[in-house]
């Protein structure tokens, strides 16, 4: 990865990680804690895509493995999230685009779900078998609704940093769509900002060409 790709991804990675082991696992809120670095890897492979994301994901889930108070082997949240940076990367279109938020939001929950189940699964094997005394079904279900409260407010904030880092434009000026992190906040409506502001260009073009040519015949006159 480029530097300035490896330098934000480092810095809201460990800024998602303080505020997760500082704040939010201390909200003693029922079931799974709302993963914030989930959510800021799965925002940074929407944007630079599978292999980034992979690496993301490692880096990210290795720093959670070390951060106090882990309980666990290092290396077990590592290879959960390299797997779920790597599948997140892949939903990625290859223009940068969605036409709505519900594919990241599919998104969003399906990476909470397989995340909650690798971990157990990977802890079973070592055998640590926390997930069966606390309730796997209670952990799912928690993990999906909290996480996907939380992703509206910090997945496409984080898309945007990303894309400006890369100094990628949000609007394509020549399709006159949008990228992926305002595809989320579009509207019910299916109208996007991208969209409205390619439609404005068109009746700017047209009624140029409509004075052109009343002027024009006035010459012709």
């Amino acid at each position: 990865m480029r530097f300035n790709r490896m330098l934000l991804s480092t810095t809201l990675v460990v800024v998602a990680l303080v505020i997760q082991v500082s704040v939010l696992a201390r909200l003693q809120l029922p079931g799974a804690v709302p993963d914030l670095v989930l959510l800021t890897v799965l925002g940074l492979a929407f944007v630079y895509g599978h292999l980034a994301g992979a690496f993301i994901g490692f880096g990210a889930g290795l720093l959670a493995d070390l951060a106090p108070p882990a309980d666990h082997a290092a290396g077990r949240y590592a290879l959960v999230l390299c797997l779920i940076g790597y599948l997140a990367g892949l939903a990625r279109p290859e223009n940068g685009k969605l036409k709505s938020a519900t594919g990241p939001m599919l998104v969003v929950v399906a990476a909470a779900i397989g995340s909650t189940l690798l971990y157990a699964g990977v802890g079973a094997l070592v055998g640590d078998t926390a997930a069966r005394h606390v309730g796997l079904v209670s952990l799912l279900f928690t993990a999906a609704v909290y996480d996907l409260l939380l992703a509206p407010f910090t997945v496409p904030f984080i898309m945007a940093l990303a894309r400006r880092a890369d100094n990628d434009p949000l609007v394509d000026s020549q399709s006159g769509g949008s990228d992926v992190s305002s595809g989320w906040l579009s509207s019910g409506t299916g109208l996007r900002i991208g969209t409205q502001r390619g439609g404005l260009r068109v009746k700017a073009a047209r009624s140029r060409a409509s004075r052109a040519g009343k002027i024009k015949g006035v010459k012709r006159l």
